[in-house]
């Protein structure tokens, strides 16, 4: 399983907030918004902050993708 945040994305394009104003306004590290926009895991509580900030869900910012292939019953 990976995790995808092109929601977040989406998102901030509805509500006309850049990337940098969100990292501005929540004082994240340079280095999480690199993570997130690499698709990588962040902490869940930097999740959580978003989701304040948007007032949304974590599912309104996130999902997780499966990424490998299913067993085939034979």
């Amino acid at each position: 399983m990976k995790i995808s945040y092109n929601k977040l994305w989406i998102k901030l394009i509805e509500k006309r907030i850049s990337p940098a104003t969100l990292r501005k306004d929540l004082s994240l590290a340079t280095g999480t918004m690199t993570k997130m926009r690499k698709n990588e895991e962040v902490a869940l509580s930097v999740l959580l902050r978003i989701c304040k900030y948007l007032n949304c869900n974590i599912g309104d910012i996130c999902d997780a993708v499966n990424t490998e292939k299913p067993f085939l019953k034979i």
